[in-house]
């Protein structure tokens, strides 16, 4: 069954998920992030300048078939008809369809109130379908939680 862990309290979900990609990436996973085309856009472009030292190998899943495969991280709207199985990551709004064919399913959830909600209805989704959820509370760095 899927592994689902919520990420929330998140202050920068796309600067969180620059972060968290590049943990996920350095493990050897092949991971797969969905949600809305122009949330996937900016973080496109923020994957780009993240870090000057290192390069976070991504594409959109609309490349061709040869970059696709190879790419360990991929950006679509629609993660159904991703090659990648690992991981999957969610900045959208929406339980993403057949997310239960990945291993491990991470969603991120901002502090915005209608981040916030979103996120419990999708907590709620997995729960009544019997997943084991696992909670993570950011925690701002040099704070005791």
């Amino acid at each position: 069954m899927t592994e689902i862990a919520f990420h929330v309290n998140v202050p920068d979900k796309l600067g969180y998920g620059c972060r968290l990609l590049r943990k996920a990436y350095l493990t050897g996973a092949k991971i797969t992030v969905t949600g809305e085309l122009e949330t996937l856009a900016e973080l496109d472009q923020l994957l780009w300048r993240f870090s000057a030292v290192e390069f976070l190998p991504h594409c959109a899943a609309e490349a061709a078939i040869g970059p696709l495969a190879a790419t360990p991280i991929l950006l679509s709207a629609s993660p159904a008809a991703s090659p990648h199985s690992d991981v999957l990551v969610n900045i959208g709004q929406t339980v993403p369809a057949e997310f239960e064919r990945f291993a491990r399913f991470i969603e991120l959830v901002a502090l915005e109130p209608g981040d916030v909600a979103t996120g419990r209805g999708r907590w709620r989704h997995y729960a009544k379908r019997g997943y084991a959820l696992t909670k993570h509370e950011y925690v701002q760095p040099g704070l005791a939680p």
